[in-house]
């Protein structure tokens, strides 16, 4: 398979502009206009992509990603021999932004899936139970394959927006079982079993000086002090993932009321899309 890297290094801004950047944004004022705690517009398209078992593309302000998911036969893990496996990947070709070489996945595009997976995988959202087909045997595997677009900052909250929609939209294969073997029937489906009151979704935070922004652009990004990702699903936190830098008790004392508050609206907004999808494919 074609990998490639996420990041090989920081993008390089103009030190008059980082210096302008961290001005205004330690004055309360961000570059687009946004208030602090104001999301970027976000579109979402629900099953463009015919040939994947269900997909969605998300449109976060200019950050762009597609989502993708195959449902596949496989063994269950040991410790779980009666449920379903998830398996997310992300990858981000060098047309997503100017710093992207070709090469392996590095740690950022490994840790944004992993993310990912654990806000999905701990938030009650997937009845993994639903997916055993033989105890033991034969489990379905859900492959999300995560792909940017174009990286303008927030990667964590549009992947992960990106993969629940997909997985609300996902169609399951019956399984046929012949002579204990099993193979998937692809003209027969049925909806896959989701939890839509238990919707996993990531929150982002950078911080700047002493100001706290949410969903930072990429050149927010690029001159913030530190980041911080909370996962929540139904006014629950189920994952948090520090990227960078240092903060303060009363920061994450600010940093998580905020980001189950800003769930609630971003929950809303994931759950209209599903309700009303839109399948044309916008790139």
């Amino acid at each position: 398979m074609y990998s490639v890297s996420i990041t090989t290094q920081p993008e390089i801004l103009p030190q008059l502009r980082r210096e302008s950047l961290r001005r205004i944004i330690e004055q309360g004022v961000r570059s687009d206009g946004r208030g602090k705690f104001d999301y970027r517009k976000i579109a979402i398209h629900v099953g463009s992509v015919r040939t994947a078992d269900g997909s969605a593309i998300v449109h976060l302000g200019n950050t762009k990603v597609i989502a993708g998911v195959k449902v596949g036969i496989g063994v269950p893990f040991p410790d779980t021999p009666d449920e379903g496996a998830l398996i997310v990947n992300l990858e981000m070709p060098p047309i997503a932004a100017p710093t992207i070489e070709p090469g392996p996945p590095d740690e950022n595009a490994i840790e944004i899936a992993r993310v990912v997976d654990r806000t999905i995988r701990h938030s009650g959202f997937i009845d993994f139970k639903s997916l055993c087909i033989v105890p033991g045997k034969h489990v379905y595997m859900l492959w999300v394959d995560v792909y940017v677009l174009n990286h303008d900052g927030n990667l964590y909250d549009a992947a992960c927006i990106a993969a629940t929609a997909a997985l609300a939209s996902t169609t399951l294969p019956r399984a046929v079982i012949e002579q204990d073997q099993v193979r998937l029937a692809r003209e027969e489906r049925a909806p896959l079993k989701v939890n839509v009151d238990a919707l996993p979704l990531t929150i982002t935070f950078a911080k700047v000086g002493n100001t706290i922004l949410v969903d930072p652009t990429l050149e927010e990004e690029n001159v913030c002090d530190s980041k911080i990702t909370v996962g929540v699903a139904k006014d629950k936190i189920v994952a948090i993932q520090k990227t960078d830098g240092a903060l303060t008790r009363d920061n994450i004392g600010q940093m998580i009321p905020k980001a189950v508050e800003l769930y609630r609206s971003l929950r809303e907004i994931v759950i209209n899309a599903l309700q009303s999808p839109h399948r044309e494919l916008i790139i």
